[in-house]
């Protein structure tokens, strides 16, 4: 799915609009034999209060990944023949409202990087506040980043690319490690290769993420309805600072995070306005 891009876009929000941001929603499936695209349509619906700007998703059969995004709400960037198309074992998606970056088509996710060795596709929900830095890091020139979900793909692309004669797993594991504790501010990721999807929360949690489990499968979402609504049941939220990796092994946790950094500050608007009132955070209901 193609829209011409008339020029280009650079970080940045409007300093005329004063209205809160939902940031994002976000989910990933791992479940072999199901339909996950559709699947993933149904999660991604249940976040749909969480961003109305754009939609997409990155369904990978093993050999290749396939993204399909646009802008404007779920129900209009898929349809049945759209998603009876994606077939596949895994899954990620991703409902956007730009905090960073313009609310264009080429910054709708999920992003995607690929080389001959690897490719993987990132889903975003939070807000850096060292892109500066990290754009020189990836000897990105000033103003050509357009946002820093982008940049985070970026970096991690430039890292795999480093290690192209390692196993792909563990490659992808030292790059995340690299890559991760280098963020600062508000950042929970979705990300799918062609044999897993990992989960990332940053070292203090400000954005929510809760793995569910599914017979013969697991999930991630930013609340817990996008787990109700495909019949997942909630198994925990992520720890803040935590790495959720799901292959066909299970799942496996990884901490990348000094602990000294490792400080839950989950955001309150979560509370108050982002979050749906049948979710659960923290153990609790919002309503």
């Amino acid at each position: 799915m193609t829209v011409p891009v008339t020029a280009p876009d650079v970080i940045g929000v409007d300093p005329d609009d004063d209205t809160p941001k939902e940031a994002c929603g976000v989910f990933g499936i791992f479940a072999p034999g199901m339909p996950v695209a559709h699947l993933t349509y149904l999660g991604l619906y249940a976040l749909q209060h969480r961003g109305q700007e754009s939609a997409g998703m990155a369904v990978s059969d093993g050999e290749a990944l396939t993204v399909v995004k646009d802008m404007g709400l779920v129900s209009n960037v898929f349809d049945e023949r759209t998603l009876v198309a994606l077939t596949g074992d895994l899954a990620i998606g991703q409902t956007r409202y730009s905090t960073t970056g313009s609310s264009t088509w080429r910054n709708a996710q999920p992003v995607y990087r690929g080389a001959e060795h690897f490719e993987f596709a990132l889903g975003h929900n939070g807000n850096l506040v060292n892109t500066e830095q990290l754009a020189a890091d990836a000897g990105m020139l000033p103003g050509t980043v357009t946002s820093d979900s982008d940049l985070v793909a970026e970096l991690l692309a430039l890292e795999l690319a480093s290690r192209s004669d390692m196993d792909p797993g563990e490659a992808f594991d030292e790059a995340l490690a690299e890559v991760l504790p280098r963020l600062r501010g508000a950042f929970t990721l979705v990300l799918a290769d062609n044999e897993r999807i990992i989960g990332v929360r940053d070292p203090n949690g400000f954005r929510p993420l809760c793995l569910g489990r599914l017979d013969g499968g697991w999930v991630l979402a930013s609340e817990s309805p996008a787990l109700d609504v495909i019949g997942a049941h909630m198994v925990r939220e992520l720890d803040p600072g935590e790495v959720m990796v799901i292959d066909r092994t299970g799942c496996r946790s990884m901490r990348p995070f000094s602990d000294d950094v490792v400080d839950p500050k989950l955001c309150l608007f979560e509370f108050v306005y982002f979050a749906r009132p049948d979710a659960v955070l923290y153990g609790k209901s919002v309503h």
